[in-house]
């Protein structure tokens, strides 16, 4: 069942007293509501987007300091090129200016970088942002940062199948050693775990084309907070939520031992491909 909040929260701004393995240790967030934002307030959307910016200035920022390990967040989707040409622009404009100002201290910070998504359609100047962002940033391991931008999950799970079909083909690989795992390295998420929760902002209860596979066991929380007023409280609370959820992997509770499975699904496809890694 999907967790939800209704109203602002008022937990505390730490998570001093949750114990580690009830911690979430893969955040991923869809950052909804910035037009709504700016429309509430009589402002345009760009006034929202820029927002949303500081909004992901924190939240990095924040998770870093709760010891979130690693955080997706969906910066921009495949199908936002349906929008006018103008917020397409502003969005376009931000993503370049949140790498030129920001690169150097999440560098300095041990933060890894890593974009998702299509980039084949992107500016040049963009690619080349995006390029450098996770070559500086290639050394560190302090803390894993991955932007979905221009990214959609069918697209990606089209182009997983289309690859491995394609290995087929030439004989690399038989149909039938496909599972999984090789199913799983395909992805463009493939050298990291799959997210514990999921959240939205702005009341939307959905997933919007984001994480399909990788989110098959995910918990969800959804907040009614639109995402530039998202404070590190309101990430609290969806930490706090998520520790009080018995993840029982498709298994029964009496299956499950109070310190929870050995591993999880996810943790099980990264230690396989590891192990064929070597």
């Amino acid at each position: 069942m999907p967790m939800s909040s209704k109203t602002s929260p008022n937990a505390d701004e730490n998570i001093d007293d949750i114990l580690n393995e009830d911690r979430p240790q893969h955040i991923a967030i869809i950052m909804d509501g910035n037009g709504r934002w700016a429309e509430a307030r009589g402002l345009p959307k760009r006034a929202g987007h820029e927002q949303g910016v500081e909004a992901v200035r924190r939240t990095v920022r924040e998770a870093g300091d709760l010891g979130i390990r690693h955080l997706t967040l969906y910066g921009f989707s495949s199908e936002n090129w349906s929008r006018p040409v103008e917020e397409v622009n502003d969005l376009m404009g931000l993503l370049r200016l949140y790498i030129r100002k920001d690169l150097n201290k999440l560098v300095s910070r041990g933060i890894r970088i890593r974009i998702i998504g299509e980039r084949g359609n992107l500016a040049p100047d963009i690619i080349k942002l995006i390029e450098d962002a996770e070559s500086r940033s290639a050394g560190n391991s302090e803390y894993f940062l991955t932007i979905a931008f221009n990214y959609g999950a069918r697209q990606e799970l089209v182009e997983a199948a289309r690859a491995l079909a394609e290995k087929a083909s030439r004989g690399e690989i038989k149909p039938g050693e496909i599972d999984e795992t090789t199913f799983a390295a395909s992805l463009q998420t493939s050298d990291q775990p799959d997210p514990d929760l999921v959240i939205r902002t702005s009341g939307e209860q959905r997933l919007s084309n984001f994480l399909l596979w990788q989110s098959a066991y995910s918990e969800f929380y959804f907040s009614d907070v639109l995402w530039p007023d998202f404070e590190r409280r309101h990430l609290v609370a969806a930490i706090r939520a998520f520790a009080t959820r018995e993840r029982r992997y498709g298994g029964r509770p009496d299956e499950i031992s109070n310190e929870g499975p050995s591993e999880s699904p996810s943790e099980t496809t990264k230690r396989n491909q590891r192990g064929a890694a070597h």
